[in-house]
Protein backbone atom coordinates (compact mmCIF):
# COMPACT_ATOMS: atom_id res chain seq x y z
CA UNK A 1 0.00 0.00 0.00
CA UNK A 2 1.22 3.47 -0.87
CA UNK A 3 1.23 6.06 1.95
CA UNK A 4 -0.34 8.59 -0.48
CA UNK A 5 -2.95 8.36 -3.24
CA UNK A 6 -2.74 11.04 -5.93
CA UNK A 7 -5.87 12.09 -7.82
CA UNK A 8 -5.31 13.96 -11.08
CA UNK A 9 -8.15 16.40 -11.86
CA UNK A 10 -7.81 16.94 -15.62
CA UNK A 11 -10.09 19.62 -17.08
CA UNK A 12 -10.89 20.61 -20.66
CA UNK A 13 -11.27 24.25 -19.62
CA UNK A 14 -12.51 25.53 -22.99
CA UNK A 15 -15.11 22.74 -23.16
CA UNK A 16 -16.22 23.25 -19.55
CA UNK A 17 -16.59 27.02 -19.95
CA UNK A 18 -18.40 26.63 -23.28
CA UNK A 19 -20.77 23.92 -21.99
CA UNK A 20 -21.04 25.45 -18.50
CA UNK A 21 -20.52 21.97 -17.06
CA UNK A 22 -17.73 19.64 -16.00
CA UNK A 23 -19.66 16.74 -17.54
CA UNK A 24 -19.80 15.82 -21.27
CA UNK A 25 -16.14 14.74 -21.28
CA UNK A 26 -14.85 18.00 -19.77
CA UNK A 27 -13.52 16.37 -16.56
CA UNK A 28 -11.31 13.32 -16.14
CA UNK A 29 -10.39 12.02 -12.66
CA UNK A 30 -7.62 9.44 -12.35
CA UNK A 31 -5.87 8.05 -9.27
CA UNK A 32 -2.68 6.07 -8.73
CA UNK A 33 -3.86 4.11 -5.71
CA UNK A 34 -2.70 0.59 -4.83
CA UNK A 35 -6.26 -0.75 -4.95
CA UNK A 36 -8.70 -1.05 -7.85
CA UNK A 37 -10.63 2.21 -7.89
CA UNK A 38 -13.83 2.31 -9.93
CA UNK A 39 -14.64 4.60 -12.87
CA UNK A 40 -11.10 5.75 -13.64
CA UNK A 41 -11.06 8.59 -16.19
CA UNK A 42 -14.60 9.79 -15.39
CA UNK A 43 -16.17 12.36 -13.02
CA UNK A 44 -17.54 9.34 -11.09
CA UNK A 45 -14.15 8.14 -9.82
CA UNK A 46 -14.44 6.15 -6.59
CA UNK A 47 -10.95 6.07 -5.08
CA UNK A 48 -10.27 3.15 -2.76
CA UNK A 49 -8.28 4.23 0.30
CA UNK A 50 -7.34 3.06 3.80
CA UNK A 51 -7.46 5.00 7.07
CA UNK A 52 -4.37 7.13 7.67
CA UNK A 53 -3.55 7.36 3.98
CA UNK A 54 -2.96 10.82 2.48
CA UNK A 55 -5.14 11.76 -0.49
CA UNK A 56 -3.80 14.51 -2.73
CA UNK A 57 -5.78 16.16 -5.54
CA UNK A 58 -3.92 18.05 -8.31
CA UNK A 59 -5.63 20.19 -10.96
CA UNK A 60 -4.38 20.13 -14.53
CA UNK A 61 -5.80 22.13 -17.45
CA UNK A 62 -5.88 20.65 -20.95
CA UNK A 63 -5.87 24.23 -22.30
CA UNK A 64 -2.57 25.69 -21.16
CA UNK A 65 -3.72 29.29 -21.68
CA UNK A 66 -6.63 29.14 -19.22
CA UNK A 67 -5.74 28.06 -15.69
CA UNK A 68 -7.81 25.77 -13.51
CA UNK A 69 -7.61 25.72 -9.72
CA UNK A 70 -9.31 23.70 -7.02
CA UNK A 71 -11.59 26.11 -5.20
CA UNK A 72 -12.93 23.66 -2.61
CA UNK A 73 -13.49 20.03 -1.73
CA UNK A 74 -16.34 19.22 0.62
CA UNK A 75 -18.02 15.96 1.55
CA UNK A 76 -21.68 15.55 0.57
CA UNK A 77 -24.05 14.71 3.44
CA UNK A 78 -25.08 11.06 3.66
CA UNK A 79 -28.83 11.89 3.70
CA UNK A 80 -28.61 14.10 0.56
CA UNK A 81 -32.02 15.51 1.48
CA UNK A 82 -33.43 18.63 -0.11
CA UNK A 83 -31.71 21.69 1.23
CA UNK A 84 -28.86 19.68 2.75
CA UNK A 85 -25.55 21.49 2.80
CA UNK A 86 -22.21 19.93 2.05
CA UNK A 87 -19.74 19.35 4.85
CA UNK A 88 -17.60 22.44 4.58
CA UNK A 89 -13.95 23.06 4.07
CA UNK A 90 -12.38 25.82 6.12
CA UNK A 91 -10.46 28.13 3.80
CA UNK A 92 -9.03 30.33 6.56
CA UNK A 93 -6.94 29.45 9.58
CA UNK A 94 -7.80 26.43 11.68
CA UNK A 95 -11.33 26.65 13.03
CA UNK A 96 -12.13 25.74 16.61
CA UNK A 97 -11.81 22.02 17.11
CA UNK A 98 -9.98 21.32 13.85
CA UNK A 99 -6.84 19.33 13.61
CA UNK A 100 -5.08 21.75 11.26
CA UNK A 101 -5.37 19.85 8.00
CA UNK A 102 -6.67 16.30 8.33
CA UNK A 103 -10.13 15.53 7.04
CA UNK A 104 -11.34 14.29 10.39
CA UNK A 105 -14.23 14.52 12.82
CA UNK A 106 -17.72 13.05 12.55
CA UNK A 107 -21.05 14.76 12.76
CA UNK A 108 -23.40 11.80 12.74
CA UNK A 109 -24.23 12.07 9.02
CA UNK A 110 -22.94 8.65 8.05
CA UNK A 111 -19.47 9.34 9.41
CA UNK A 112 -18.57 11.93 6.79
CA UNK A 113 -16.14 14.67 7.81
CA UNK A 114 -17.89 17.44 9.69
CA UNK A 115 -18.18 21.11 8.79
CA UNK A 116 -15.19 23.24 9.63
CA UNK A 117 -12.57 20.55 9.21
CA UNK A 118 -9.89 21.44 6.73
CA UNK A 119 -9.04 19.35 3.71
CA UNK A 120 -6.31 21.70 2.57
CA UNK A 121 -4.30 24.34 4.32
CA UNK A 122 -5.19 27.94 4.61
CA UNK A 123 -5.69 29.33 1.08
CA UNK A 124 -8.33 29.52 -1.58
CA UNK A 125 -7.76 28.49 -5.17
CA UNK A 126 -5.00 25.91 -4.88
CA UNK A 127 -3.76 23.55 -7.56
CA UNK A 128 -2.98 20.86 -4.97
CA UNK A 129 -5.19 19.87 -2.03
CA UNK A 130 -4.53 17.05 0.41
CA UNK A 131 -6.05 15.42 3.47
CA UNK A 132 -5.72 12.33 5.63
CA UNK A 133 -8.32 9.54 5.47
CA UNK A 134 -9.90 9.41 8.96
CA UNK A 135 -10.10 6.09 10.83
CA UNK A 136 -13.88 6.11 11.39
CA UNK A 137 -15.01 5.71 7.75
CA UNK A 138 -17.15 2.62 7.25
CA UNK A 139 -15.46 0.11 4.89
CA UNK A 140 -17.24 -0.38 1.56
CA UNK A 141 -19.27 2.83 1.81
CA UNK A 142 -18.52 5.49 -0.84
CA UNK A 143 -18.17 8.97 0.68
CA UNK A 144 -19.08 11.38 -2.12
CA UNK A 145 -17.50 14.80 -2.27
CA UNK A 146 -18.09 18.04 -4.12
CA UNK A 147 -15.15 19.10 -6.23
CA UNK A 148 -15.41 22.81 -7.06
CA UNK A 149 -13.09 24.22 -9.71
CA UNK A 150 -12.24 27.81 -10.67
CA UNK A 151 -11.41 28.45 -14.32
CA UNK A 152 -10.23 31.93 -15.14
CA UNK A 153 -12.78 34.61 -14.14
CA UNK A 154 -16.35 35.50 -14.99
CA UNK A 155 -19.96 34.59 -14.41
CA UNK A 156 -19.64 30.82 -15.07
CA UNK A 157 -16.00 30.36 -14.10
CA UNK A 158 -16.72 28.24 -10.99
CA UNK A 159 -18.15 24.78 -11.73
CA UNK A 160 -18.54 21.68 -9.55
CA UNK A 161 -19.38 17.98 -9.57
CA UNK A 162 -20.77 15.92 -6.69
CA UNK A 163 -20.07 12.51 -8.20
CA UNK A 164 -16.53 11.49 -7.11
CA UNK A 165 -16.06 9.50 -3.91
CA UNK A 166 -13.56 8.00 -1.49
CA UNK A 167 -14.18 4.48 -0.20
CA UNK A 168 -12.28 2.59 2.51
CA UNK A 169 -11.34 -1.05 2.18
Amino acid sequence: MKPQVNIAVVVDVIGALSDKTLLNGNLCLIDDGSFESKNQGTPDLCTVVVPGQVVQWSALAVDLQTPVEIRSISFVPADEGAGATAHGVDHGGPAEGTDGGAAGGADGAGGAPSAGHRVAGGQLDLNVWSGVVPPYLVPGVPYRYRLELQMYEGEHSVLHVDSPALMCL
